[in-house]
């Protein structure tokens, strides 16, 4: 927590992360602050300022913007808390990637050239267009006994013409950069120009875990690691996948992989069995009703189970010359599909009503329209809407 003062305060909107309608809200400029605006491949802080929740804090020159949504009066104290929680988290991912850049450097000469600190991931871009397997298992276990040596992490200021500069890590300051220059200093590893939030001391890591690499921009690799508690939730999170399969699956967490596969053999036969028998009964669906003695204009058919092939084979035993059908597969109550066939002529008059009444979309050519239907419990409008068609033909 930290005393401070509102120094100004003004209507803003904000966009919100995840997109969508833009949030009325006020920016506010505090004297000091201890909420981190977001820069330098880190998120920003949250918090709250008395007790308004802080949105979003963003930098503008030498100030930090704080988005809320109450005004705040300027003049007024208020006391500033900080989300610790996600401010630690922050400190282990930025720190982690610090130390991995570095040892991926002096181990491969693989240099950094962009980071990003995700919501459930972080990932290093490295200056190089493969990376094996064994060195991220070197790298992996290199890092991690530098975490175990509880390596120092001292963070240190310089005047922006002080030689010294010149000889530690940097990617740029940004354009509208004034004062001093922030060096953060992981003792004996790694000295770089840094505006983000870290922990002391490598041990506060407790362990970083490289995930693996992907395919980067043109001849780039990126690495993906995760650092301190992020790897402790994603084992319990795995631990509780696991158990959930074993339960499943009644068998090990070793033999879940093999006991997937056959899962998923024995899915594909009785897919294929399925589908057979789908074509069998179409044809003989058609054929029974080509049977009837006295052949009738109209053939209305809903089956919950089928598909657009089921439809178009009782279309093609049927033969759609004098005959036309309406076919739907899907729930009642659902989404499904429809097949409308039979005169071409009938068919592109009728066919979009047909679309339009079951509130979905189709096209059509040659005698046959079909589509997507929203409302399948609209079916009995179309049936009426064909059956006034029929009787006006005759």
């Amino acid at each position: 927590q930290f005393t401070t003062r509102v120094v100004s305060c003004h209507a803003a909107e904000l966009r919100p992360e995840g997109g969508g309608e833009p949030v009325r809200g006020f920016q506010v400029v505090l004297e000091d602050t201890i909420l981190f605006p977001e820069g330098g491949g880190q998120p920003d802080d949250r918090g709250l300022i008395g007790d308004v929740p802080v949105l979003r804090v963003t930098r503008r020159g030498p100030e930090a913007v704080h988005f809320v949504p109450t005004a705040l009066e300027p003049g007024a104290e208020v006391l500033l808390s900080l989300d610790w929680e996600r401010r630690f988290d922050h400190m282990q991912q930025h720190s982690g990637q610090h130390l991995i850049s570095a040892v991926a450097e002096e181990m491969f000469g693989f240099k950094t050239t962009s980071w990003e600190l995700g919501r459930q991931r972080s990932v290093i871009e490295l200056d190089t267009p493969v990376v094996t397997a064994e060195q991220v298992e070197a790298l992996e276990k290199s890092v991690n006994e530098k975490i175990r040596d509880r390596v120092p992490v001292t963070v240190r200021e310089l005047a922006a013409d002080d030689p010294e500069i010149e000889t530690v890590k940097s990617r740029g300051l940004p354009d509208d950069h004034v004062g001093p220059v922030r060096i953060v200093d992981i003792k004996g590893i790694d000295s770089n120009l840094c505006c983000g939030t870290h922990v002391s001391n490598l041990s506060d890591l407790q362990v970083i875990k490289l995930l693996g690499v992907e395919k980067g921009k043109k001849n780039k690799t990126n690495l993906v690691f995760l650092a301190g508690n992020r790897v402790l939730k994603s084992i319990e999170q795995s631990h509780s996948t696991e158990k959930a399969l074993t339960s499943l699956l009644k068998n090990g967490p070793g033999e879940h992989v093999e006991a997937v596969r056959r899962l998923q053999s024995s899915v594909k036969l009785l897919q294929k069995n399925n589908l057979n028998l789908l074509r069998d009964l179409a044809v003989l669906i058609a054929r029974d009703f080509k049977s009837k003695p006295a052949p009738r204009q109209l053939f209305v058919l809903h089956r919950k189970e089928g598909d657009s092939e089921f439809m178009n084979i009782i279309a093609n035993e049927v033969g759609t010359e004098e005959t036309l059908l309406f076919l739907t597969v899907g729930d009642e109550k659902e989404a499904g599909l429809f097949l409308l066939a039979g005169p071409v002529e009938a068919v592109e008059n009728l066919g979009p009503r047909v679309a339009e009444l079951l509130g979905g979309k189709g096209a059509g050519k040659r005698g046959r329209f079909q589509g997507k239907a929203a409302k399948m419990s609209r079916r009995g409008e179309v049936q009426a809407l064909l059956q006034e068609f029929v009787n006006h033909q005759n």
